[in-house]
């Protein structure tokens, strides 16, 4: 018998029954569901039918068919044993998959204290890119302080720029500083 601690399982919006989100809370297991996916296409172009990706993270093995009976209580799709919970949670985003629509993560919805943090670390590849982002983001926006731009991004909800933006204290720091010391000197940057 099959036996795991993270499934997924995909649901219709128009097969799931209108209190599905009350009767996972009351699960009390840990679930994150992907933003609605409705803006897929299939490999011919069409438009796939909207959808939600369902991670249920159990707190310890439980089998294909105790899972399977919460499925089909909730019209949802055959559940299947994730290799990778990181991998899915990436995936309800396509963040791995660039021709694909780019989901935002403020619509995905995480229930029972699914802790995103485990499996929502950036690559060192995002980490990089964003590294690039945040140095046009100084220059561009003219940022003389690095409080000034811990501020923008929050208020502005960029979490992944504040985040590394935070764990890069000294480089950011330093190259408004820097940037700063040229104005003051009327160096050109």
């Amino acid at each position: 018998m099959k036996k795991g601690r993270v499934w997924a399982s995909v649901g219709y919006p128009e097969s799931l029954p209108t209190d599905w989100l009350d009767k996972l809370t009351e699960t009390g297991l840990q679930i994150a569901i992907s933003p609605l996916h409705d803006k897929d296409l299939d490999p011919t172009g069409e438009s796939k039918k909207p959808h939600y990706h369902i991670i249920f993270n159990y707190d310890g093995p439980t089998t294909y068919n105790h899972v399977k009976d919460l499925c089909s209580s909730l019209n949802m799709t055959i559940p299947i044993k994730l290799e990778s919970l990181r991998g899915m949670y990436r995936y309800h985003l396509h963040l791995d998959n660039p021709d694909k629509y780019q989901y935002d993560d403020r619509d995905r919805i995480l229930l029972n204290g699914f802790d995103a943090s485990s499996v929502n670390s950036l690559t060192a590849t995002e980490v990089d890119k964003l590294t690039t982002e945040i140095l046009a983001f100084i220059d561009d926006n003219n940022i003389n302080e690095y409080s000034d731009l811990l501020y923008q991004f929050r208020v502005n909800d960029l979490v992944n720029m504040l985040n590394v933006a935070k764990n890069h204290t000294i480089l950011f720091n330093t190259y408004i500083r820097s940037k700063r010391h040229k104005a003051q000197k009327g160096i050109e940057t």
